[in-house]
């Protein structure tokens, strides 16, 4: 085997007492090797004379061999360990293997091994020559405009260029020039402060990562709960379905049964009946066969004085009527529905109102007919216009006003009484909206919101108007956006149920919530709009 195919490793060449390279190795009778140093030592110390590997007893001191061969792999080991590696600087003077450099000469620019740099050590001559830690390229490390025995051991920061000293008199003559040492310590902390806003920066990412896990598991959990109240919701419908289809099933057998029963004594009557005819049957066509003129006669009066049979002519038999029997059974399975349905709108109602803010309405804002509480919870039209300050977001025709609070990511809900009115405007619109003149509330111009006219004429203000068909008009609106996923809702919170909803919106801007509590017209629409606490308990 060649012995550029050897794969040698340390432990191969290792004395297990000093645990470092052999030297001078020796074999011992059992056949394990040691430096001769450490075996004789170990020896001297502990006796009787005992393998530190094989724990074998020797009774006399064995004799020493050297093992000539383990010392050849030992000392090419060795020089093995000497060979340059990448990125160690290579001796320039050696020839086939490179060894390591020790030092690198500034005079000769050259870089020597432990053997070749023995002169500079010993010659008087090559003392003299400066030697540096070993560096690579000595010639690029050098000033070739200048004395290549010049090292470049200063920066010139306003060429951002090494220069040497003679640079510093001549071409980078009043330059800003500082030390190499300076410039690298302060280059050394302008990486090391990048290297900390990089740190910084991954920080922040494995935190948004967490926080994005954490959304996930609170999703998860949330979807868990939706799909467990589901489950329970509907379970219980297929139950009340189920029940009442075996009480339909029941109600109607047993009114067979009452008729089977019916029929049966008919016809168990009728057989008797049936009977009687028959024996008395029997009886004239005996009486007719006889040939004694006083028996017939007699007989005959016997049976005209029997009793006649019932007269069946008006007996029936009808199938019972089952209508009355579904109609109730569907009424009462359509009132288990609405109440299910009724808790479904509960949960769902209540999830958004998790999502509640404390809205607040903007005074700058407001039409100057508006009357504005002090809390700025409540806002009503009134008859006087105000003299206010024409603020470029104020509306100046239409009696609207915003809330003070904006909203750009997540989601975010809130209630509005509305109780008394005939008339409002509820939602949420873009920063952006036009305020001045005339307004054409639709989703293309930033406005998601629902009305009341002429006090039961709700609409969603889409795009075409949509007219709502509610059961009731509502006391109070819950309004709920959802951000991201593009949605604003409308609710009555009184009767948990969904007036309308704007799906697949893109919003980009901020939302704000809107409100316009319409005209007062003789005190007919006089009560206001008030932004209510939301009772969001469990």
């Amino acid at each position: 085997m060649s012995a550029a195919s050897m794969q040698m490793t340390e432990d191969q060449f290792l004395c297990s007492i000093c645990l470092h390279v052999f030297t001078d190795p020796v074999t011992i009778p059992c056949g394990h090797n040691f430096c001769k140093a450490c075996i004789t030592q170990h020896w001297n110390i502990n006796v009787p004379y005992q393998c530190p590997n094989c724990k074998k007893l020797f009774y006399t001191r064995p004799e020493l061999q050297v093992n000539t061969f383990i010392s050849e792999m030992a000392a090419q080991f060795r020089q093995s360990q000497q060979e340059s590696k990448p990125g160690e600087v290579p001796c320039d003077v050696c020839t086939g293997t490179r060894l390591k450099a020790l030092k690198s000469c500034l005079v000769c620019l050259v870089s020597y091994c432990e053997t070749h740099l023995e002169p500079h050590l010993t010659r008087p001559g090559l003392k003299r020559h400066q030697l540096i830690d070993p560096v690579e390229n000595l010639e690029d490390r050098m000033c070739t405009k200048h004395d290549k025995l010049l090292l470049l051991e200063l920066f010139c920061k306003t060429d951002q260029m090494c220069v040497c000293m003679l640079c510093t008199v001549l071409d980078h003559k009043n330059h800003d020039v500082v030390t190499l040492k300076e410039e690298y310590e302060g280059k050394k902390a302008e990486l090391k402060k990048t290297d900390d806003e990089i740190q910084q920066m991954i920080q922040k990412r494995r935190l948004k990562i967490q926080e994005i896990k954490h959304s996930v598991e609170l999703s998860e959990e949330d979807g868990n709960k939706e799909i467990a109240g589901g489950v329970q919701v509907f379970t219980a419908l297929k139950e009340s379905v189920e029940r009442s289809q075996a009480e339909l099933i029941h109600t109607i057998k047993e009114k067979q049964r009452k008729t089977e029963k019916q029929a049966e004594g008919f016809i168990k009557e009728l057989e008797q009946e049936i009977c009687e005819l028959k024996k008395r049957s029997t009886e004239v066509e005996q009486l007719s066969l006889s040939e004694d003129h006083l028996h017939l006669l007699q007989s005959s009066r016997t049976l005209k004085a029997a009793p006649p049979t019932k007269n069946w002519t008006g007996v029936r038999v009808s199938p019972p009527s089952y209508e009355g029997t579904l109609r109730r059974a569907l009424n009462q399975l359509e009132e288990t529905l609405s109440n299910q349905m009724k808790k479904l709108l509960e949960i769902a109602l209540k999830r958004v109102q998790q999502s509640a803010v404390d809205v607040t309405l903007d005074p700058d804002t407001a039409h100057p007919k508006l009357i504005l509480s002090d809390d700025g919870k409540q806002v009503k039209h009134g008859d006087a216009k105000k003299n206010l300050p024409n603020y470029q977001e104020r509306f100046d025709t239409c009696v609207n006003v915003l809330a003070k609070q904006s909203f750009s990511s997540g989601r975010f809900y809130f209630e509005v009484q509305v109780k008394g009115k005939t008339k409002w405007d509820l939602g949420v619109v873009r920063e952006s909206i036009n305020r001045k003149g005339s307004i054409t509330p639709t989703p293309q111009k930033g406005f998601w919101t629902i009305w009341l006219r002429n006090e039961n004429q709700y609409y969603a203000l889409d795009d075409p108007p949509v007219r709502l068909s509610l059961r009731s008009g509502p006391q109070k609106v819950g309004v709920f956006v959802d951000y991201e996923e593009g949605l604003v809702s409308f609710h009555d919170v009184d009767a948990a149920a969904l007036i309308y909803s704007f799906t697949g919106c893109c919003f980009t801007e901020k939302l704000y919530p809107f409100f316009s509590p319409c005209l007062n017209v003789g005190g007919k629409n006089s009560a206001p709009l008030i932004i209510s606490p939301v009772n969001h308990t469990e």
